[in-house]
């Protein structure tokens, strides 16, 4: 026990980083297991868009949709997402992918969308990022945002 403490005072930065490290894997796993829609990766999304009809909103600004986006995915961004949620009202029994640039904007978005109603919501993990790191198909051209 001595040569833990004695460690641990000789180098607290370690220790530190190593606390931190720990809290936010924790605080992470519990925000996963308790999120009230599933994140899913790049391949499964795409699994899931040949075996299903999958509504693909996109939560990033005009700017960032205009440089590329998945095909056939509506944009509203993230500022104007609460007061535009109702057009997406005949959605809500269909699967709704939400993505961002990369996974964050994603997440205040899924829980509008679950607190409106809408049950088979998900996540992008890792957003457009992830999509292009794994060769997945984008669109160039502008599509008008709703």
């Amino acid at each position: 026990m001595d040569q833990y403490i004695e460690f641990a005072s000789n180098h607290y930065l370690l220790v530190l980083a190593l606390a931190t490290v720990t809290f936010l894997l924790i605080q992470d796993f519990i925000d996963n297991t308790l999120a009230p829609f599933k994140r899913i990766s790049p391949l499964t999304a795409v699994t899931k868009m040949n075996s299903e009809e999958v509504i693909i909103i996109d939560v990033r600004e005009p700017h960032e949709f205009i440089k590329g986006h998945i095909e056939g995915a509506i944009n509203i961004p993230l500022g104007k997402f609460d007061e535009k949620i109702n057009t997406l009202e005949k959605y809500k029994d269909k699967s709704i992918l939400v993505v961002c640039q990369s996974g964050t904007r994603s997440t205040p978005a899924c829980k509008s969308l679950i607190k409106a109603g809408f049950n088979k919501v998900f996540s992008l993990t890792g957003g457009m990022q992830s999509w292009e790191d794994n060769k997945l198909p984008i669109r160039l051209e502008s599509k008008k945002a709703s």
